[in-house]
């Protein structure tokens, strides 16, 4: 179902019959939300056309992984929960493009779709947030984590086995709202979200990733469109930040060679210094008890190669049986 702000359908409407409004697809969660509106931000101060009332319009959908909130998305199906509406309406025509959290957006894209555009990244570190410690070293032994990140919980519990991790989905305010209740003791979040909302002052503590790897993507905006819709690239091309999509491209290579899936605990991050790619990645038991690490540098212009050997060198180096052995674990969490 998509549902259009009342003021934006209405400027549409009362534009002339000859110009089609650009829509964007999104989710409706704050995120996606402030997400979508800064996109809209970046293509009116890139394009006068697009600045007169009406020009844009968008488009607010519900997905299953919005819905269904009581199990870890491994159960459910994955990170596609959050993107397969969107693609629907998409490659119906019932939107132009599609704002999407990159580390929610499945390695192989729908055929007739492309995502040439990420804005520029924000932070990609995870936080730490809680009203009882200072840090994840700070937990008294017992303590319960809300997370249903496979990967947090396989990192939190390499460094520490005693505490508990249970699942803990929702939006941002959702999960804060629990906290704030007691559910749990903890939690983690990806500052990146934090940010964009500006409730960074939520944060109690930043995790740097030699303590928490971030996830494959995390804190980049992707823009989707049809491949054949020379409008719509026009537009999203113009807001391509090309570091960005050189370091996600590789960090999805990564994830790529591995076959990565909601069951699978994988971080992997890129970054560009001094005109170096610099890359490292991981993959994890989901208790914790075994986690293969890789760095790979090169050129960025050979980025999706720097990723896809690194994803080639962990598969080697953990061997068939561990995946196959990862698929039938049950998750941790409670």
């Amino acid at each position: 179902m998509i549902i259009r702000t009342l003021a934006v359908a209405a400027s549409a409407a009362a534009m002339s019959a000859t110009t089609k409004p650009l829509r964007i697809g999104t989710r409706g969660s704050p995120l996606a939300l402030a997400q979508a509106y800064m996109t809209r931000e970046l293509l009116m101060e890139s394009f006068d056309e697009l600045k007169a009332e009406g020009a844009i319009e968008l488009c607010i959908m519900k997905t299953q992984g919005d819905m269904i909130l009581d199990k870890a998305l491994s159960e459910i199906g994955g990170k596609g929960l959050f993107t397969k509406e969107l693609d629907v309406a998409l490659l119906g025509d019932e939107v132009d493009i599609c704002v999407h959290s990159m580390k929610d957006v499945p390695t192989w894209l729908p055929a007739g779709t492309v995502l040439p555009c990420m804005l520029e990244r924000e932070d990609t570190r995870d936080v730490f947030i809680s009203p009882s410690a200072s840090g994840l070293a700070g937990l008294k032994d017992g303590s319960v984590i809300g997370s249903a990140s496979l990967r947090r919980q396989a990192q939190i519990l390499a460094k520490n086995p005693t505490l508990k991790c249970v699942n803990f989905r929702g939006n941002v305010q959702t999960r804060l709202r629990k906290l704030d209740e007691g559910v749990v003791d903890a939690t983690l979040l990806a500052y990146a979200g934090l940010k964009r909302m500006d409730m960074a002052d939520e944060v109690t503590a930043v995790l740097e990733w030699d303590e928490m790897l971030p996830a494959v993507a995390q804190g980049a905006i992707g823009i989707q469109c049809r491949d054949d819709d020379d409008r719509a690239l026009k537009y999203i091309d113009a807001l391509n930040h090309e570091e960005t999509f050189t370091c996600v491209s590789c960090e999805r290579a990564f994830l790529a060679a591995l076959d990565g899936n909601c069951k699978t605990p994988i971080a992997g991050q890129a970054q560009i210094i001094d005109g170096e790619l610099k890359f490292q990645g991981l993959v994890a038991a989901v208790d914790g008890s075994q986690i293969y690490r890789t760095s790979k540098t090169g050129a960025p212009a050979d980025a999706k190669k720097i990723g896809k050997d690194a994803g080639e060198a962990i598969k080697a180096e953990a061997g068939i049986e561990f995946f196959s052995w990862l698929q039938e674990q049950e998750p941790v969490s409670a």
